[in-house]
């Protein structure tokens, strides 16, 4: 099982999830490219997710054999990086859950949604990441965002250099359409009204399926690992094609 996170986290956010997952699979998980102990080569970029979607396609290779194969879990721009991993790992990614994947160009109001985010790497260049973390939280439903175990506060790397480009970039769904039978759309049953779970709906009914709701809210494999696990697990395990709508209404 690959975990993969996003935003500002990086591999201690799944402490607690990989601890229950460990009784029963084999857990990877990282921290992402310039958060925490991945640190950059060089001078840092804005952030692409196909890059990352090729970090995480190495490790895979790295950590499996040839005839292994890998469930994979991302959450928020972990999400867009899975959903990349799913079209290009297709012999290696036996089923896909993207939780809350910010692909913003999804939705009607996309160009909205746009310059809001650029107004926020605006406020943060201008008057700091407090600020900047302040506008941000109308995408989370205007709540402060929850405290979160990682390694080393990335925030500033995350308003600089991802923020703006990860919730510019749009999937290919013409290419997912090709994989959409092993691709799981969730969100959090609290996060439901919020703006950031609305390109999981749009996502879902453009792949010919409905999200999937999941315990808690935009980190509720944090606040409640062992219910969020359980999910994981439920949906992991289920035949080919057998993730129904019906399913929806399950969890916390």
């Amino acid at each position: 099982m690959l975990l993969i996170a996003g935003g500002n986290s990086d591999a201690a956010v799944f402490k607690r999830l990989a601890g229950v997952l460990a009784a029963d699979h084999r857990v990877i998980t990282y921290d992402p490219r310039g958060n925490s102990r991945s640190l950059l080569d060089g001078p840092p970029t804005d952030q692409r997710i196909e890059e990352h979607a090729d970090d995480a396609y190495r490790l895979l290779d790295h950590l499996t054999g040839p005839d292994e194969s890998a469930y994979v879990f991302g959450s928020c721009s972990g999400g867009l990086v899975a959903l990349e991993l799913a079209v290009r790992d297709q012999d290696r990614v036996r089923l896909t859950i993207a939780h809350e994947p910010p692909a913003m160009g999804l939705l009607p109001d996309a160009e909205d949604h746009l310059v809001f985010f650029d107004d926020v790497h605006g406020t943060f260049r201008r008057e700091g990441a407090a600020a900047a973390l302040r506008k941000l939280q109308r995408v989370f439903g205007d709540g402060p965002a929850p405290t979160l175990p990682e390694a080393h506060d990335n925030t500033a790397f995350f308003l600089a250099h991802t923020v703006r480009p990860v919730t510019r970039f749009v999937p290919d769904l013409a290419a997912l359409v090709t994989v959409a039978d092993r691709i799981v759309v969730a969100g959090g049953r609290d996060s439901r009204t919020h703006a950031v779970h609305r390109p999981a709906v749009v996502l879902a009914e453009r792949l010919g399926g409905e999200r999937m709701l999941f315990p808690g809210g935009h980190v509720g494999y944090a606040r409640y690992p062992v219910e969020f696990a359980r999910r994981l697990v439920g949906v992991f395990a289920a035949p080919p094609g057998a993730v129904t709508p019906s399913h929806t209404g399950a969890g916390r």
